[in-house]
This record gives structure tokens, sequence and C-alpha cells, in this order.
């Protein structure tokens, strides 16, 4: 017999049901559990019956919507009951301690579950504007919940729902290390690469909430490096990317400090190429940075490791630091540190020069010295040790620019050198003149006696 055809003298199932259905409100928490349980196992969710699915559904929901915009003393003495006997006792402590238990006391009720009608369930609770700090409360422990029961395709499929149904909620509802914990589940249980680009996309854009251990995860299996650097490109990107609003200031000062935690914590590692560390340090963009210390002294830990490497590869990722965003110190120690490339110097000194203001010609000097004489002192060592660092790159045309700087200062230490010699004769004359003068006032008669 069709559910919808007529029956002489009776109604048809479909009627029975729909009468059923609006007595509804009347059902105690139990009766409406058991129903539930009975389309759940039934398979009611397509066809005519289906209605009565979402009747229980919405009057599930609508319970605990009132029993979230109850008051902080109210709560739910048993469900057992037409409605919800709500009690207030604002005297009493022991109210107070257990008001969490109170909020959340639905939450075993609804592990008989399966996916399909957890997620109707959670979609209902979203429509109903159920606070979504307790959905996701409510998610994840039916998650941890279910996990020590379930086969491995059952957790698969659980996780596969759960990020689909987080990613309905407010992500400023979601707890970070959570989310965190639900992708190092999703990559063990090896959940496919689009339900796994969801929850990357979720912690990218509160990348700022993350800490160094979030970000700290091994490698895929087959890879010798010891983290799974890729993923915290990805992660990157999508905080950058992010499509809700362009990150905050404040956002991205957290992010830079994460990075420059990590990018010094992953530098030790052997298997760790230049091309997948240069793609680390240069992910921010250079105006995210106030200072690149951090950067200087992470490439530095990675060049003390990886020794082995071209001059080339060390100069693309010495390339990486910028600096007019050194501090004096990590400049000096830059200068001097024999593990950077010698052509790498050559911007560092340039900078160092430009900052002091003796790069650049003096209007009342002359073009172009030729030659400065070997027996200069300290002057002329410091000027060889620049010449030194120019004539390692005479090849390179973009260089030329440096040179003519340099080939000004050495000029400009000659003129000094003339200048400060000039004076120092001026200074003899002067000293001869007053000696001179001494001698001639001892040799006068004295005017008094």
């Amino acid at each position: 017999m069709e559910m919808d055809k007529p029956v002489a003298g009776a109604r048809n199932l479909l009627e029975q049901a729909e009468k059923f259905v609006e007595e509804i409100n009347c059902w105690t928490w139990s009766e409406l559990m058991a129903a539930l349980k009975q389309c759940q196992d039934t398979c009611m969710y397509d066809g005519p019956l289906s209605i009565l699915v979402g009747k229980c559904v919405d009057s599930l929901v609508g319970r605990l919507v009132l029993a979230s915009e109850a008051s902080p003393c109210a709560s739910t003495s048993s469900p057992d009951s037409s409605g919800f006997r709500l009690s207030c006792d604002s005297k009493s402590t022991e109210s107070m301690k257990n008001s969490l238990t109170r909020v959340t006391w639905w939450f075993e009720d609804l592990l008989f579950m399966e996916p399909s009608l957890l997620q109707m369930v959670v979609k209902t609770m979203i429509a109903h504007k159920l606070d979504h700090a307790l959905i996701s409360k409510f998610l994840f422990f039916y998650q941890k919940t279910k996990f020590a029961t379930s086969t491995s395709g059952e957790k698969q499929e659980l996780i596969k729902t759960l990020i689909d149904i987080l990613f309905l909620l407010d992500l400023k509802a979601v707890s970070s290390k959570s989310l965190f914990s639900i992708l190092q589940i999703s990559i063990s249980l090896n959940v496919d690469k689009s339900s796994r680009a969801v929850i990357e996309s979720m912690i990218g854009s509160q990348l700022d909430k993350a800490t160094l251990d979030n970000l700290l995860v091994p490698a895929p299996s087959g890879t010798n490096c010891l983290y799974d650097v890729n993923l915290v490109l990805r992660l990157l990107k999508a905080f950058l990317l992010r499509s809700d609003s362009l990150p905050s200031p404040t956002q991205i000062k957290r992010v830079v400090s994460l990075m420059d935690v990590y990018i010094t914590e992953v530098a030790p590692d052997p298997s760790l190429k230049p091309s997948k560390y240069i793609a680390l340090v240069t992910a921010l963009p250079d105006s995210a940075r106030e200072s690149h210390d951090a950067i200087y002294h992470a490439i530095d830990l990675y060049l003390q490791v990886h020794s082995s490497f071209s001059g080339e590869e060390k100069l693309k990722l010495c390339s990486a630091i910028k600096h007019e965003k050194l501090s004096a110190q990590a400049f000096d120690h830059l200068t001097e540190n024999k593990r950077f490339p010698s052509r790498s110097g050559i911007p560092a000194c340039k900078s160092k020069l430009e900052k002091v203001g003796i790069t650049k010609a003096d209007p009342a000097v002359d073009p172009p010295c030729s030659v400065v004489d070997k027996s200069r002192g300290e002057k002329k060592e410091a000027c060889d040790q620049v010449v030194a660092y120019d004539g390692e790159l005479d090849v390179h045309k973009d260089n030329e620019r440096l040179r003519e700087h340099l080939k000004g200062m050495q000029c400009r230490v000659v003129e000094l050198e003339r200048a400060c010699k000039k004076m120092q004769n001026q200074m003899a004359k002067m000293m001869r003149s007053r000696s001179s003068t001494s001698r001639n006032g001892m040799s006068l008669p004295k005017l008094c006696s």
C-alpha cells in the first residue's frame, strides 16, 4: 500500500504521520530521542516521511535554543518532560559550579546520531542561531567520543563530515587548537585533499592564534625532512588570502613573530632544501617586518648546518636579508661573518656607507682621484677592504654604480688626508712662532725692579 494512497474508512499512513507530528511539542525529551533513533534506523531522510524527521529535528533544536537563552542560573533539571523544567537558585554555590554541565547536558544524548543525521541537526542549529561556540564544543566532544569505537573507515567519514560542518560556523567561535587536532587526524587517516584543504583554510584564516608546537607537524612519510614545511607555506598563503577580511596589523605582527621562531626552529634540519627555506623566509611581504635580525640569525644557523651548498644558492638565500632593517649589532656581525658569501657583503657595506653619508661625493670635492698611496694609514685599510669586495664583482654591470661610490670615497679619504696634513703644517708654524716669541720675551730688560 502506498503511504499517500487513500484507504476506505481510514487515514493513509502519511496522514497519520502528519497528525502524529502535530503533537510533537507535547512529547517528552526521551520520546523525542526515541523517535529520532527510529527515523535514523529506518533511513527516513528522503520521501514523504522526511517531514517527520524534519519536525523532530526542529523540535529538538528549538528546545536547545530555549535552554541556551535561559538565564545563567537556569538549568534543565530533567529532560524527560513536555518542555524544559527550569530551576534557579542564585544562592546555591553548587548550582554555579555545575553551570557548564547544565549547558552541555545534551551532548551525550545526541551521541547516537550518524554523520548524516548529525549534519542535518547542526545545520538546523545554525539556522536557529544557536551559539556557535557551543556547537563547536559539541562537535569536538562528539568526535572524541565516537572515535573510541569507530573503525578506520567510519573515522574517515566522520572527520570529513565534521570538517564540512565546522566550515559553516563562525571561525572566531572555534578553537584553533582543536582545528589543528582535526588537521593532524585527517593527515593520519589520509583523508582526501579537498577536505584537508578546507581545514587548512580555516586554520590559515586565524594563524595568528597558532603556536610553534601547532606548526611543528612531522613531514609526510617518504620525505627526509623533519617537519612539513609545505603545510606551513599553505597556511601562510591562506592567512594572506583570507576571504573574510584582510588581516589586521596586530594579526600580521603575531604571525611574523611566529614565523621568525619557526624558521629558526627548522633551520637545523639537514634535509631542508634551500629553495624551501627561502620560500619560508620570504613568504611574508617585506613590509610586514620592522626588523630582519631574526631572519639573519635564522639564516646564519641554517648555513652552519648546510655548509656544502654552492655559493649561488647561499647568495640567493642571503639576498632575503634587507640590510637596512638590521640593527647595528646584527649588521656588524654580518659584515664579519665568514659563512655568508663575500658578494653578499657588498650591499651590506653599501647600506652602511649610505647610512653614515660618505658614499656620495662631497660637492666641494673634485671628481675621482686615480691612485691612493699605499703608505696611508687606517683610512686606507678601510678603503681597501671595501675595494676588495668590489673586485669580486667586476664583471657585473649592476655593480658599476657601487664602484663609482667607492672611488668617490677614496677621493674623499685623500682630500681629508691633505686637509689634515695642511692643518698639521699650520699648527707646526704656529708652535714655532710661539716658541720664538717666548724666547724674545725672556731677553727683554725688566721694566720694574
